[in-house]
């Protein structure tokens, strides 16, 4: 079997849940069948990489990413099966499988009618984006989604769709890459080089700055956390000019107002994160929507407790009281919201021996129950049952 694999990112242009997705599948695929990666951006030589049409250059970047898609549907016609990523590629998949009569596998990421803030940072590339999703999508031959709460999204968001054609297939994590502990023997600690002390709790948070991960509500959070707590915010990427003033005023608001809190902006190596999800008491997962949270998995393999909102596919990854806290969201009443986080977050990390508990339980949940491996030959039977 010869895959197409379409995807925005991948290697080494990656700045969210779905390119870790698609890289790690792509990696655990090739012992199980031929992979042809198609994506956008930098030229490398680990993928066929494809550019807008330069007529467009002035264009919404929505037009330009749908020119995109048709080149990537031009350059299928080996494949047996095309598997898409994202509304970026959904058309591409879509009219692959229309040209050489193959099947189209879509996996869904997140939704664009669950994240409508995004007409803030698309304006009328919003509608474009969601008509290329659902186009996408009803037509596939089999969408997977990457958790139970994804396929209710999905079939709720798109009634069309037949029930059978979505298949429940969860992200997983490399638990060889994500692990517990510091810098190997001389290599430089992510910690000292953000001026964080060992001697105080962490809790960190890892995440773009976009309404859909909660930052906002994480800064509001922060100012009634327990003043030994040090807060490191690896958050960068900002969805608009306007996001990311907003979050510049209440990171300089909460440092005023309490200290320890260091802010990193730049999108750091995976071995940096790892030693900063390994040395925090708890990370903070404050997502309004999340179709599953791949975050949530790297730190429990790092052995750190959790504490989440309960949105989307968050309560199939984090178990509430064994492998960390769930906090509950409601969109009406978000000062509650903010309330909860921060006495969950305060109460576990006033108890050291429970919260090194349920890093234990997490890193043994991450292992027993989402191995790339598993995932990959799942995904396997999804393309057999669509070619069939």
């Amino acid at each position: 079997m010869r895959v197409a694999m379409m995807t925005k990112e991948y290697p080494p242009e990656i700045y969210g849940g779905a390119g870790v997705h698609v890289t790690q599948l792509v990696d655990r695929l090739r012992a199980l069948c031929e992979v042809d990666v198609h994506c956008i951006g930098a030229p490398r030589d680990t993928a066929v990489v494809h550019s807008p049409d330069p007529a467009l250059a002035d264009a919404n970047p929505a037009l330009t990413t749908l020119s995109t898609g048709l080149r990537m549907a031009n350059a299928a016609g080996d494949a047996d099966v095309v598997h898409s990523h994202t509304w970026y590629t959904g058309l591409a998949g879509h009219l692959a499988a229309e040209l050489y009569g193959i099947p189209h596998v879509l996996t869904a990421h997140s939704l664009e009618p669950r994240r409508p803030w995004k007409a803030e940072q698309l304006g009328g590339g919003y509608r474009i984006s969601s008509w290329s999703e659902r186009n996408a999508i009803e037509y596939a031959d089999a969408v997977v989604a990457v958790s139970d709460g994804m396929k209710a999204d999905v079939l709720d968001c798109y009634p069309r769709i037949d029930p059978d054609r979505v298949h429940v297939v969860r992200n997983g994590i490399d638990t060889e890459v994500w692990h517990s502990g510091g810098p190997a023997d001389g290599a430089p600690s992510a910690l000292e080089a953000i001026g964080v002390r060992t001697d105080a709790p962490i809790v960190a948070f890892v995440g773009r700055i976009t309404r859909q991960k909660g930052v906002g509500h994480l800064i509001a959070a922060a100012h009634s956390f327990d003043p030994s707590i040090q807060l490191v915010l690896c958050a960068g990427a900002p969805d608009t000019p306007e996001i990311a003033v907003e979050t510049e005023r209440a990171v300089t608001a909460l440092s005023e107002s309490r200290g320890n809190v260091f802010w990193v902006r730049e999108m750091l190596p995976t071995e940096q994160i790892r030693q900063i999800l390994s040395a925090a008491a708890v990370f903070v997962c404050p997502s309004v929507y999340e179709p599953l949270g791949i975050v949530n998995l790297e730190a429990m393999a790092c052995e750190t407790a959790v504490v989440a909102s309960d949105v989307g596919g968050i309560p199939e990854v984090v178990a509430d009281g064994r492998t960390g806290a769930l906090v509950h969201y409601d969109a009406a009443d978000t000062a509650t919201f903010e309330a909860d986080l921060a006495a969950a977050v305060n109460d576990l990390v006033a108890d050291e021996s429970r919260a090194a508990r349920q890093g234990v339980a997490g890193r043994e949940r991450a292992v027993a129950e989402f191995s790339w491996e598993s995932i990959a030959q799942q995904t396997m039977e999804v393309y057999t049952a669509a070619r069939a």
